[in-house]
């Protein structure tokens, strides 16, 4: 799942990473080291392109826009069913009514640093968190899908992201993760001819996977009210994750070597 991410690049970083044009009218976002829902985050998406009359012109261009994080759709009778849609599990993405129609026509892009996930330990009853983030400092693109709800200025843009079941290291830490698509692979999950869900939608690359760094962080993050950089610091000693007795691979950390637990 993904219920807490770090998000801290900058909109003008974002939009030349991702090639894409800041929408109007939104104060920046400002960094945020513990994300979590309801707040309101950066997507990346494809939009339509109007004339000043505000008539479609045909065009488009990936635009970075600020939205806020648990899925409104239009039918819904209020925006706090939002509260319920903040993953959309990618086996559910063709039938489920809340994403279906988004899946096809309204996919999104979500940047982030990283992902929290939180693992059972052998010696505590406590979890663990981990930060899950790429060893070269990169940033993550989650698959996500948008809506709108409401008309006119009260419009209100709102996003979820994509899960799907864990694979590779990350088996060790949690069932499942988000739907992380590597930048050979935006085009594609953005472009709205292609309905073609189920391949689009495909797991992250074994090597992808391979190359994000599991680390072990302090409890501090357990507490949306605490923000910062120090969130993202290695703890310096953690248990193995209790539901295996050794690990079949090291999980590893950003020197290449066994991290500790």
């Amino acid at each position: 799942m993904c219920g807490r991410y770090a998000a801290s690049r900058k909109p003008e970083d974002l939009a030349v990473e991702f090639e894409a044009v800041p929408a109007e009218g939104h104060p920046p976002l400002p960094a945020d080291y513990n994300v979590a829902p309801t707040k309101d985050v950066y997507v990346v998406r494809q939009a339509k392109e109007r004339d000043a009359e505000g008539r479609p012109t045909g065009g488009a261009h990936r635009e970075l826009r600020a939205v806020r994080w648990g899925l409104v759709p239009s039918w819904a009778k209020d925006p706090s069913v939002g509260n319920r849609m903040l993953n959309a599990r990618v086996e559910s993405l063709p039938e489920k009514p809340a994403f279906r129609k988004a899946a096809a026509s309204r996919r999104c892009l979500v940047p982030a640093d990283g992902w929290y996930e939180w693992a059972k330990r052998l010696d505590s009853t406590a979890k663990q968190p981990y930060f899950i983030t790429p060893e070269d400092g990169s940033v993550l693109a989650f698959a996500g899908l948008w809506e709108v709800w409401g008309q006119g200025e009260d419009r209100l843009y709102t996003c979820t992201v994509v899960t799907a079941p864990a694979t590779g290291a990350l088996t060790e830490i949690h069932d499942r993760m988000p739907l992380v698509l590597p930048p050979d692979r935006w085009a594609d999950w953005l472009d709205p001819g292609r309905e073609d869900v189920a391949e689009l939608a495909r797991p992250t690359p074994a090597d992808f996977v391979a190359g994000l760094e599991l680390r072990p962080v302090g409890a501090d993050v357990n507490n949306v009210r605490n923000n910062g950089p120090e969130l993202l610091a290695r703890a310096g000693s953690v248990a193995a994750p209790a539901h295996q007795d050794a690990l079949p691979v090291p999980l590893r950390s950003s020197d290449d070597q066994p991290a500790l637990f």
